[in-house]
């Protein structure tokens, strides 16, 4: 199914405090066009401080992730991330008048139900996702935290910690799709122990945190002037300290909430990858340091993987989805202008046709006789009759239409096409069909070479009786 890309309908505002920092931020999520992403703006500065959600930009991991560009800060923006890639939202732009992003209930629930009052639209652009074909691995040696990323159809994550408290124990939570971050993870709220409550103050961190807006987890006896040190640290005339247990009593809202939390800020910090993805993520005790580091090395296997133009897998052996007796009942085309013997692969957004060159071909005879290569022109027009199968493929009873070719752009020849060789001509939808216009970008492959490409418009109407 296409999957369009989503903004929000209108500009919708918070206000909170910052979990470090301790000031009091206001924030606002602002509709965005089409291919703009996610991007932060510093309205206390100007116009010009904006910083992209992107994971090449983190300059900070403690305890939060901060994002810095030109001496423009936008700290522990993980949750606000978390809560926009949750509601499958591309395209944002968030303003603030402080460095922070408040902590709100230390959780993702306040974005999200913010944004949803917003109200999310679909734009008229197809969302690009990145598809994993192959297995991609991080290990830290220091602090024995391990990422993997393997191939999947949907985006799935696995988050794993064990933290060697009885309290805790050792936990796990999963992500199966995304339209369960809202119910299943949303709510779940940032927590520490309380061992490292005093490091965080002392560090000058943790201004802004409160016992509402954090889970602290107590795994050993605490004496008596602790417990009057930590309710002077949170403002509180008592705090009430069980052996071991939650602080303040304060009860979870699900047995592995710190699991859920930890999944929680995967999701955020992976949405600065800055691409949707298709893969499955399994994490054995995540933090915001190994997230950014293996959100830089998915971002730098996603670019080469786009450069090196890889094509699609064929599979000679394989049952095609079209033979070339199905497609001339759909393309109104026969021997010798038919140009494709089989479709391999056909989704609403991409075909992938083969064309089996031999020295048969007509064109041999008269094209370069003596040193057989096939006319650039009629390799797009290969590309050309596969676009035809993946434009009918989107209406009804399409033997009842046909497709007319508009405008070829950007087309280029790179390598020689010659008796022997296989075609792989693989199209993809640029944008939504509108009105009957179909764009696309197509390029046609010899082994792991590029032969031909081009950008493709054509028209789909109806069959003049």
């Amino acid at each position: 199914m296409i999957k369009y890309q989503q903004s929000i309908e209108r500009e919708v505002a918070l206000e909170g405090v910052g979990l470090h920092s301790g000031e009091s931020v206001n924030i606002r999520f602002c509709p965005a066009p089409p291919n703009h992403g996610i991007q932060f703006k510093r309205i206390d500065i100007g116009e010009d401080a904006i910083i992209a959600a992107d994971c090449d930009l983190v300059t900070e991991v403690i305890r939060g992730t901060t994002l810095e560009k030109d001496n423009i800060k936008i700290a522990t923006v993980e949750h606000a991330l978390a809560a926009i890639v949750g509601l499958e939202i591309d395209n944002v732009l968030i303003e603030l008048d402080k460095t922070e992003l408040p902590i709100l209930d230390g959780s993702s629930k306040p974005f999200v139900d913010a944004l949803l009052k917003a109200g999310i639209k679909t734009q008229n652009e197809i969302r690009n996702y990145f598809i994993l074909e192959e297995n991609i691995e991080f290990y830290d040696e220091e602090k024995k935290v391990k990422m993997l990323a393997l191939p999947s159809e949907e985006y799935q994550i696995t988050s794993m910690i064990d933290f060697n408290s009885q309290v805790l124990g050792s936990q796990h939570a999963s992500l199966e799709h995304i339209s369960e971050f809202q119910t299943e993870l949303a709510d779940a709220r940032t927590f520490c122990f309380l061992h490292e409550l005093e490091v965080l103050y002392e560090n000058n961190l943790i201004k802004g945190g409160d016992l509402n807006n954090a889970i602290v987890v107590v795994d050993r006896k605490v004496e008596t002037n602790e417990i009057e040190r930590l309710a002077k640290m949170f403002n509180k005339e008592t705090i009430e300290v069980k052996e071991e247990g939650i602080l303040n009593n304060v009860e979870l809202r699900y047995q592995n909430e710190p699991a859920r939390h930890k999944l929680l800020d995967i999701v955020g910090d992976l949405a600065l990858i800055g691409t949707s993805i298709k893969a499955k993520i399994i994490a054995s005790r995540p933090g915001h340091k190994t997230n950014i580091e293996f959100a830089q090395k998915l971002k730098a296997h996603i670019k080469a993987q786009k450069k090196k133009h890889i094509p699609p897998k064929y599979k000679p052996n394989e049952k095609p989805i079209y033979s070339a007796r199905d497609i001339i009942k759909v393309l109104p085309h026969a021997s010798p202008m038919l140009l494709v013997d089989k479709i391999v692969t056909l989704t609403d957004t991409n075909v992938v046709a083969v064309k089996n060159v031999t020295y048969n071909e007509p064109f041999f005879t008269g094209h370069f006789p003596g040193n057989p290569i096939m006319p650039g022109v009629l390799i797009i027009e290969s590309m050309a009759q596969a676009g035809g199968i993946l434009a009918l493929n989107t209406v009804d009873e399409p033997s009842n239409y046909e497709t007319y070719f508009m405008k070829i752009e950007q087309a280029r020849f790179k390598n020689m096409v010659v008796p022997g060789d296989t075609l792989i001509l693989d199209l993809k939808l640029l944008r939504p069909i509108r009105r009957g216009i179909c764009e696309m970008k197509g390029i046609a492959y010899v082994g792991d070479k590029i032969a031909s490409e081009a950008i493709l418009m054509a028209q789909i109407a109806k069959k003049k009786i």
